[in-house]
């Protein structure tokens, strides 16, 4: 019996060695991506990563067929949601200045741009995941593109020849 069990934990060892070796990287950059911090200097990413890996590794047996990435996915999600709402008084909120890309974005925004853009999640998923209507998720989604979109561009040429010529 106990060489059974052995064997069993090593065949689980096994395979979530392998699943690890190779969804890890995609899901710390998406960490990373949430978190807003410098891919090189990620803490709070790879600490959410190792929660995320924990708890897949606690309930392996129990996935029965489902996706361990996605499983490991939506609890990276909701707990960065939660994280979030404590931590930053809700999830529209920031207090922190983070140097990632998504920086400008709110934590929502930034968790919602990122399970859609980056990971490729349904609407319809994504909002049942975070417990909002499928149209305030793409309203959101459009609000945080357009806001990157708007930074990276600068100033528009029309706004400010439209703000130099006198009425």
């Amino acid at each position: 019996m106990r060489q059974r069990h052995a064997s069993q934990a090593a065949r689980r060892a096994r395979e979530f060695e392998a699943f690890v070796a190779g969804a890890a990287g995609r899901l710390l950059h998406a960490a990373t991506l949430l978190t807003a911090e410098a891919p090189d200097d990620n803490p709070r990413a790879r600490r959410l990563l190792t929660l995320s890996l924990a708890h897949t590794y606690a309930c392996w047996d129990r996935l029965r067929g489902e996706d361990p990435y996605d499983r490991t996915r939506q609890y990276l999600a909701t707990r960065f949601a939660r994280g979030a709402w404590h931590h930053h008084g809700g999830p529209g909120r920031s207090r922190s200045r983070p140097a990632g890309p998504l920086a400008p974005l709110t934590p929502q925004e930034r968790l919602i741009l990122v399970l859609r853009l980056y990971e490729g999640v349904a609407e319809e998923q994504t909002a049942a995941l975070l417990g909002l209507s499928p149209e305030r998720v793409r309203a959101i989604c459009h609000r945080a593109t357009t806001t990157l979109l708007h930074l990276r561009r600068g100033p528009s040429t029309a706004v400010t020849t439209a703000k130099a010529v006198p009425s």
